[in-house]
């Protein structure tokens, strides 16, 4: 499949993926986990179990199956993600796990970013919502409703680095400073930064995908192109384009309507730095949410 669809065939491609689902008795693969994930997984599959016979009575029901990563399938296999785990995952479109063990300035990789990579799970999409009774630092928080895709595949997600004093890091210094002159100290870690075209854009058409789905008024996109120009400030533009190409009928940026978007999604940029004090201040004024 081409990773980066355009908006019509991304909408063809998630209705297909929705028609081929058991909606009934759909299979679900999920990885107990680390640390708490065996206190937390057995109370959770009773919370999925109990809001399923809630809504649907005996007419639904999720068959859950057991698939290994982390210490258990290292226990089990000496493997910290066996590659059936994935094949399982990629099988049924769907999988749930728990928090997995990851070292801390060595040893093995996220194992969490390697099932990320593995399966291209590109659009990390994390609903916010307060909930009454819980503390929070916002002022209103009644007014936090937002949705915020964040780019998982690429930017520090990569896992580029090289370590400090290896003979890797020490090649790539040498090589920056002949080939760009860049004075990097000899005692650096050094690690890359990609962030593509193919990938802002799949991110950002998700998150307008989205919007238009659930009738949704604006989008930001979050970056620190002040700063980083050519990475996130391309991906700033390159967003504002897609707005343009493909989605000019729903929705339409800043620049093009000073704020007066009419029936349309409004599509502006916000530096990272300023968005995080107006998401506690005027939350309200965030819908859905794209950003590396």
């Amino acid at each position: 499949m081409n990773e980066n669809l355009n908006r019509e065939d991304l909408d063809l491609a998630i209705q297909k993926t929705r028609k081929s689902f058991d909606t009934d008795n759909p299979l679900v693969p999920f990885i107990e986990g680390d640390g708490i994930g065996v206190d937390i997984w057995p109370a959770s599959q009773k919370v999925f179990d109990a809001a399923v016979q809630k809504a649907y009575s005996d007419e639904r029901k999720i068959e859950w199956k057991e698939v290994l990563a982390g210490q258990k399938a290292f226990d089990s296999t000496k493997e910290w993600l066996p590659e059936k785990t994935i094949e399982m995952f990629d099988e049924y479109g769907i999988g749930i796990k728990g928090p997995l063990t990851t070292p801390v300035g060595g040893g093995i990789r996220s194992i969490n970013v390697a099932i990320r990579q593995k399966l291209d799970l590109y659009a990390c999409l994390r609903p916010l919502r307060w909930f009454k009774g819980i503390e929070t630092p916002t002022k209103n928080p009644g007014n936090v409703d937002i949705a915020l895709f964040r780019e998982n595949t690429e930017d520090v997600y990569s896992g580029k680095e090289l370590e400090m004093n290896s003979d890797e890091v020490n090649k790539l210094n040498n090589f920056l400073k002949e080939e760009f002159d860049w004075e990097i100290r000899s005692d650096s870690g050094i690690g890359i930064k990609p962030i593509s075209k193919t990938a802002s854009e799949r991110l950002i058409r998700s998150a307008l995908n989205y919007a238009v789905e659930n009738d949704k008024k604006n989008l930001a996109i979050v970056h620190k192109g002040n700063i980083m120009k050519f990475t996130e400030g391309a991906f700033r533009a390159w967003g504002y384009e897609l707005v343009k190409n493909e989605f000019s009928d729903v929705a339409i940026s800043w620049d093009d309507c000073k704020g007066d978007s009419g029936n349309k999604i409004l599509v502006q940029d916000v530096i990272a730095d300023a968005f995080l004090q107006q998401i506690l201040i005027k939350p309200q004024e965030f819908d859905v949410i794209a950003t590396t």
